[in-house]
């Protein structure tokens, strides 16, 4: 005699009509217009639908970044930007009179399509090779 184990779980019992007892219970479905739920029925149904139902475009969109806007020069503009740059860097009101920042916006203004402002890496960089080669300059006038 064969030893059984009763299970109340649906799951359990799906998979068991489905190894065992299949073509009957596809012909009481189909007679009672029931949709199979056994377990390879229903990832069936669920491929299915997943195939039919329409692709996003929005995996594919991505946002594009707003260019920046370059206003045209005005003295008042200059200005304005001037004293925020002075008070933003604790700058003393002369610093606007030194001669290498007259300099810097003398060449700035030959840009015709806005400045690029070099990063903190690029500009430390260029003060160490700047540095080196005053270095060089000076070593070779003491050894003269």
């Amino acid at each position: 005699r064969r030893h059984t184990i009763l299970v109340a779980e649906v799951s359990t019992l799906r998979r068991h009509l489905e190894a065992n007892h299949r073509p009957e219970y596809m012909k009481w479905a189909k007679s009672n217009s029931f949709v199979s739920m056994l377990p390879k029925d229903r990832k069936s149904q669920k491929d299915e639908s997943q195939a039919s139902r329409q692709t996003e475009l929005n995996l594919h969109l991505k946002p594009v970044a707003p260019k920046e806007r370059i206003l045209p020069y005005t003295d008042d503009r200059f200005r304005d930007a001037a004293i925020q740059w002075l008070i933003a860097t604790d700058q003393p009101i002369s610093a606007l009179e030194h001669p290498a920042f007259k300099n810097m916006v003398n060449l700035n203004a030959c840009a015709t399509n806005g400045v690029r402002i070099p990063t903190r890496k690029v500009t430390r960089e260029a003060i160490v090779d700047m540095f080196k080669e005053q270095m060089k300059d000076l070593r070779s006038r003491l050894l003269v």
